[in-house]
């Protein structure tokens, strides 16, 4: 199947559907969905937690090359009183094998980025339909072109699991936005603004630990991510960010990113909780992060929107992934939890209250499944991302966010890379759909009548 076909079948079939297919019963007819879950560290086990929860869904196969993951993944069975998956491990290629099972109707994989490409690639030509990666999509720009190509030539599902766009706060906003309260979407900006020290360098004996190790002696993401600080400057972590505010205007279904630039400031924070913690005869005292503690990146968007996003995670900050959502008529940020609406809030040029808004333009699915939610992780967002990748396959329809959105959020990062290796260059953004977003249709209804 070429290109334009697959996006026709794909894309434009989408029109109609929620940014979250709604379930019709937790207690679905046999067959369920069976999934394989490719790593199960501590992201991959909340997915097997709200998957093993779920009656319509039975989990067939897990793989790791941690026996701590593995046995830690087996007490999740015991809790749900669901009958144990085979298990694949003992080599790092051992996932290659968890994909020969004839049965498995998707693969979830939750593994350090730079498996993630090889990973779903390796599922598509095994012949699976469905894949549900975590962020990021791949480490190259052509790791991304090679998923979008392979999802095409094997007609298959690539859905990034991206929790925050089903944030509740979130998607009452796209609801006001969709119900025009803005006005013409302007300006927005998002980010990854999270203390990230105590996860890059911890004890290995609890996850976060507050040491100061990384590498094998590390806990779960210490063991990986610490790296990416070491050798890579940009903007690491750009999907929490980007995935909420995209779908406000609509990337990739009438509108695209057209151009990047991003900015990295110097690399102090990591080396300064290092001596901190270990002192400076530390080892990891001697180690050069390339990593800027601050990295900004501005996008501009082919319908003359700007989107900036910032990652911050070196540094003592408070929580925040700083959204902003601008329009002709008004603005929220969710710094200060608060909106602007003119001719609406009480007082002219003074912040308002965000909740009752909030409260007012409620998403119809957080109403439907909010109590559905409650205990799946993150305030509830695992169990809408996870649903959603469900009930797509149940259907045998896209996924709503599909391998287009995937690449094109997740590209962001070598993109930043290479403008700031180039000294802050604007960098053209490449079109993963080949031209078809100004064809495809958006597929993020406001209600759940469909």
């Amino acid at each position: 199947m070429n290109r334009r076909s697959f996006v026709k079948n794909t894309g434009l079939a989408a029109a109609g559907f929620a940014i979250l297919p709604t379930a019709q019963s937790f207690a679905a007819p046999e067959p369920a969905v069976k999934l394989g879950f490719i790593g199960v560290g501590l992201r991959g086990q909340r997915h097997l937690d709200n998957a093993l929860r779920r009656k319509d869904v039975q989990v067939v196969a897990i793989c790791d090359i941690d026996e701590r993951m593995l046995e830690m993944s087996g007490q999740l069975f015991k809790k749900a009183g669901k009958p144990m998956a085979k298990v694949f491990k003992g080599d790092p290629n051992a996932w290659k094998k968890l994909l020969e099972l004839k049965e498995l109707d998707a693969v979830i994989i939750s593994t350090p980025w730079e498996w993630h490409a090889p990973m779903i690639i390796g599922s598509l030509e095994a012949g699976i339909k469905y894949v549900g990666t975590e962020v990021m999509l791949g480490i190259t720009l052509q790791d991304h072109w090679d998923v979008v190509k392979a999802a095409e030539h094997h007609n298959a599902q690539v859905m990034m699991l991206e929790n925050v766009c089903y944030r509740r706060d979130v998607m009452a906003v796209l609801n006001m936005v969709r119900q025009g309260l803005f006005g013409e979407i302007i300006h927005l900006q998002g980010g990854y603004q999270h203390d990230l020290r105590n996860v890059k360098f911890n004890d290995g004996q609890k996850p976060y630990g507050g040491g100061v190790e990384f590498g094998e002696k590390a806990f779960s993401e210490g063991r990986w991510r610490t790296e990416h600080s070491i050798h890579r400057n940009g903007d690491l972590y750009p999907t929490h960010g980007i995935g909420p505010v995209a779908e406000m205007i609509n990337i990739n279904r009438g509108n695209r990113f057209v151009s990047l630039s991003s900015f990295a400031t110097k690399a102090r924070g990591l080396h300064e909780y290092i001596v901190k913690n270990g002192g400076e005869q530390h080892p990891n005292a001697k180690v050069a992060f390339k990593l800027g503690d601050v990295v900004t990146t501005m996008i501009r968007c082919a319908n003359g929107e700007t989107i900036l996003l910032q990652h911050d995670t070196n540094l003592p900050r408070p929580y925040s992934l700083g959204f902003r959502v601008q329009g002709t008529k008004g603005i929220w940020m969710d710094v200060n939890h608060s909106l602007y609406i003119e001719g609406v809030s009480k007082t002219n040029d003074k912040w308002e209250d965000a909740k009752a808004y909030l409260d007012q333009y409620d998403h119809p699915l957080w109403k439907r499944w909010g109590a559905s939610s409650e205990g799946a992780g993150h305030g509830g967002m695992d169990f809408f991302v996870l649903h959603a990748f469900v009930e797509s396959i149940k259907r045998k329809t896209v996924t709503p966010m599909d391998v287009y959105d995937a690449a094109a959020w997740s590209a962001i990062t070598p993109l930043s890379e290479r403008s700031i290796e180039l000294g802050n260059e604007t960098v053209e953004f490449p079109d993963f759909t080949s031209g078809q977003w100004m064809f495809r249709k958006n597929n993020f209804a406001l209600n759940d009548e469909y």
